[in-house]
């Protein structure tokens, strides 16, 4: 029996089918024209239409198609393939003048064979329905509440009944197209609204919900996934229409939501024609190359083919993961490179710059958990500091042409040693910037990106996993969110803007409580915050701010031709001031003393920091 679940089965049992479909319609066709009796010719007739009935469905892939999600371009295929053996039985009974074989049977075997062959793979697929079914009853299987009436919810209800690993079973389905309640797919009810879900829950003891509409927007995911928490069931998403190219539509594309999932922010859009004209060709150094942010730097850079991409980090693991990856995905196609260096050591990247002559640089190497950097502040500078001027100013000797410094929205009235360097850091890149004669500088501020290293969401889930607490460090506390990809995206689209001296801000949409999102996160997880899953404030930690600026107030916003990129206008600096405060903060941060935060204050006035 589980040879018939697998792909070689699955040929077998169409080759039956089809060979039984060919004699059943050969002998009807035959026996239904007058004067016709059984001889040699009608068996000899018959053998031959099997050979080449089959290699006709062979060629019209008849024997590739993916059973459950078969469609009216199968039958389409099928039906080419049976026209073409009918035209070659009528083509035979004009030749011989029909003293074998008629016209009519002709034409009466191809209309049967048809049939005979839709009829046989429905046969399969209903079969394989019931044998589920009572091979394993439904009694002990959970049960689904599908969201969306269409495709997607029909392919992953058939997915449900059809597989023998099954252990749930869909119970019924709601749709907001009035015209399909009370219809059915398959055996499954459309019962109602999506707005009822709460109610339809309750009603049916649902015990889990499959959201299955990939062609919605961003926006009224949002809007229909925020009514789905309310069932307080666990809920899990098919994730974007992209995944029905393929035609596999499974209940093992279905995945947790996702805090994207309730951002309601639509696909962000670039220009890719830009990107392509200042990277394609290019050798492109990443530091950073093994983080977050330089790993997804890498994977898009990688589709723009650059001349060479060199992958530049300090922690070899994260590094060769990314690697790895492209190795896997590209081969030889891309030209890659991977280094491990620290962008403090000078001499170093002096020779990365010298050997392999960089065109474009992403520098994404940092220190940026905010709570460890309080800790460690002077290596927090002797890093983002001066590990940038290192970068910066080689890139400036060696005539890159376009310098992008990834910063954040915590530089913006830093309250904590990270934001304050990476202050530092945007100012490095406007001084340098100011001077050169050959590279672009610039700077491009965010957010909080979901999925990075050390972010909050990850042990969110690890916590509600483990039962609770869930904590959060305030309950008014909010942040700005982008997806690792978006933030990615405009990155590398700020650097086709660059023309030096720049600060790029990305627009993060509408803030997010970070309480809310707790609570989001426990009620989609089937829990009830409070109750199931207790949230615990811990308190404000050292450095931390209740809420994150995107401008300071000196700074006013220009616009690009992208809406989600505006320009910071830059604040003037004292230059001779600046070099000398950094090259006093140079020497303190190596003499390993809390002194230098008083230079990193003078550097950033608004940097207030505990004496």
């Amino acid at each position: 029996m589980k040879f018939l679940h697998t792909k070689a089965g699955h040929v077998v049992a169409f080759l039956i089918a089809d060979v039984i479909s060919v004699i059943c319609a050969a002998l009807i066709a035959w026996f239904s024209t007058p004067t016709q009796e059984f001889n040699a010719v009608v068996l000899c007739w018959i053998l031959a239409n099997i050979a080449v009935v089959v290699l006709a469905l062979f060629l019209a892939q008849a024997y590739a198609m993916v059973l459950k999600v078969a469609s009216l371009f199968d039958a389409f295929r099928i039906a080419i393939a049976v026209i073409a053996v009918s035209l070659l039985n009528t083509g035979f009974a004009m030749a011989t003048d029909g003293r074998y074989i008629t016209k009519g049977t002709s034409l009466l075997f191809g209309l049967l064979l048809f049939n005979l062959v839709i009829a046989s793979r429905f046969f399969v697929r209903i079969f394989g329905v019931f044998a589920v079914f009572f091979r394993h009853g439904e009694k002990d299987k959970k049960r689904v509440m599908i969201i969306g009436g269409g495709v997607a919810a029909s392919m992953i209800v058939e997915d449900l009944l059809t597989s023998e690993y099954a252990t749930k079973r869909p119970v019924c389905i709601l749709d907001d197209d009035p015209n399909k309640k009370g219809k059915h797919i398959i055996n499954v009810k459309i019962v109602g609204e999506i707005a009822e879900a709460p109610q339809m829950a309750k009603k049916y003891d649902i015990d889990e919900i499959f959201y299955a509409i990939p062609s919605a927007s961003a926006k009224r995911q949002k809007e229909i996934i925020t009514i789905l928490k309310d069932c307080k069931k666990p809920v899990k998403v098919l994730p974007g229409i992209y995944e029905l190219a393929d035609g596999k539509v499974t209940v093992s594309k279905l995945r947790d939501v996702e805090i994207s999932d309730l951002l309601g922010r639509e696909q962000v859009q670039v220009d890719l024609t830009q990107i392509l004209a200042y990277i394609e060709d290019k050798t492109v150094l990443v530091t950073g190359g093994g983080g977050s942010i330089g790993s997804e730097l890498c994977r898009q850079i990688a589709t723009h083919h650059p001349k060479r991409l060199i992958i530049l980090d300090i922690y070899e693991n994260n590094a060769y993961a990314i690697e790895q990856e492209l190795i896997r995905k590209y081969g030889d196609s891309l030209n890659l490179l991977t280094l491990i260096a620290s962008i403090r050591d000078k001499g170093k990247i002096r020779d990365v710059f010298e050997k392999y002559r960089p065109q474009i640089v992403f520098h994404a190497a940092a220190h940026k958990h905010v709570p460890l950097m309080e800790t460690s502040p002077n290596e927090a500078v002797k890093n983002n500091v001066f590990g940038t001027l290192n970068v910066a100013t080689l890139a400036d000797e060696f005539a890159v042409e376009t310098f992008v410094q990834i910063s954040t929205d915590k530089a913006v009235n830093p309250t904590n040693v990270m934001g304050a360097t990476k202050r530092i850091c945007e100012m490095i890149i406007q001084t340098v910037g100011k001077h050169s004669k050959n590279t672009k500088f610039v700077a491009v501020r965010f957010g909080n990106v979901l999925g990075s290293n050390g972010s909050v969401i990850p042990l969110f889930k690890q916590q509600i996993a483990e039962g609770g607490p869930v904590t959060v460090t305030d309950k008014n506390i909010i942040r700005y969110f982008m997806t690792i990809p978006e933030a990615v995206s405009l990155v590398i689209q700020a650097g086709a803007y660059a023309k030096g001296g720049q600060i790029f801000v990305l627009d993060m949409g509408e803030p997010v409580r970070i309480y809310d999102l707790a609570c989001h996160l426990i009620q989609l997880s089937g829990y009830e915050p409070n109750v199931d899953i207790p949230i615990v404030c811990t308190g404000l930690r050292p450095g931390e701010k209740l809420y994150e600026e995107r401008l300071m107030a000196e700074e006013g916003l220009q616009k690009t031709p992208n809406g989600m990129i505006s320009i910071a206008k830059p604040i003037d600096l004292d230059e001779a001031y600046f070099w000398d405060t950094l090259d006093k903060l140079y020497r303190k941060a190596y003499e390993e003393t809390d002194e230098m935060k008083k230079y990193v204050a003078e550097l950033v006035p608004t940097y207030k920091y505990m004496q």
